[in-house]
């Protein structure tokens, strides 16, 4: 079995792939301190509920963009499991080509989503990843990835906005019914959602143009399905698209051994 770890700003999901289905998805806030015994307890504990023992897991694949939570990632995968564990970087074999300036730069969640989407729903494509940051991927007929845009999440918006001006109070996400807001939770709500709905919309009819034919907009992360009830954008609501994209790289890279010592095996990546 697949242990399949992507690791994001906000959360880290963990999930199980038999060969054939998902036997499981699990999530956790992500914290840089979390040490892998914490993993372990917490993870042993939900496999076990559903049915799944330790040692049944033969194969791990981290997809990571916080460096500093790999290491206890990594000793997860190799204590807890007996596995060296994958992680997603460019130097991997992708099955297409990265071209971009400097591809080791691009984070390892922006390709797993153009691995996946090309794999699924064949390009040219867009993929809208709904994360702490808003991204925006270009994948050509051919699979290559080309590329993209990233702006602030819909959180980090509405957080700073609320920090930023005194009076304004913390809102929750959610779709207006009125554009025009009565008052100033609403008017904020109005903003908040169907300012998205604008950047979402101008932003692929303005990639649309640079490439110079439509593209599909596949749509991904927690918030999609939220977002994609405002706009006729999207061919694909998938929400699995990431954890996707870490089975499918793992299907064309063979596992890395285990150190010889992990005991005193110094993690340099």
């Amino acid at each position: 079995m697949l242990l399949v770890i992507d690791a994001g700003n906000t959360n880290i999901v963990f999930a199980v792939h038999n060969g054939e289905e998902w036997l499981g998805t699990w999530r956790l806030a992500t914290s840089a301190q979390r040490t892998s015994d914490e993993y372990g307890v917490w993870l042993e504990a939900l496999l076990r509920r559903s049915g799944i023992a330790c040692h049944q897991i033969d194969r791990a694949v981290i997809g990571t963009v916080v460096p500093a939570a790999l290491y206890h990632l990594r000793r997860l995968c190799r204590d807890w499991f007996d596995v060296e564990p994958l992680v997603a970087k460019a130097s991997l074999d992708w099955g297409f080509e990265i071209k971009t300036e400097n591809p080791d730069e691009v984070g390892a969640d922006r390709l797993l989503n153009a691995l996946a989407a090309h794999n699924h729903y064949r390009g040219p494509l867009v993929v809208v990843d709904f994360g702490t940051a808003t991204t925006f991927d270009v994948v050509d007929a051919d699979g290559a990835y080309l590329g993209g845009a990233i702006s602030p999440g819909i959180n980090l918006s509405i957080e700073a906005l609320h920090q930023a001006a005194a009076r304004l109070p913390r809102i929750g996400i959610g779709r207006p019914h009125a554009v025009i807001g009565r008052a100033t939770v609403p008017a904020m709500q109005s903003g908040t959602y169907w300012g998205y709905i604008g950047l979402i919309e101008g932003l692929i009819a303005r990639i649309e143009g640079e490439y110079g034919e439509s593209l599909k907009a596949i749509a991904t992360g927690g918030l999609a399905p939220l977002f994609s009830e405002g706009t006729e954008k999207f061919t694909a609501i998938d929400a699995d698209l990431t954890l996707d994209g870490l089975r499918l790289l793992s299907m064309r890279n063979a596992p890395p051994p285990l150190p010889r010592d992990r005991a005193r095996f110094i993690d340099s990546e």
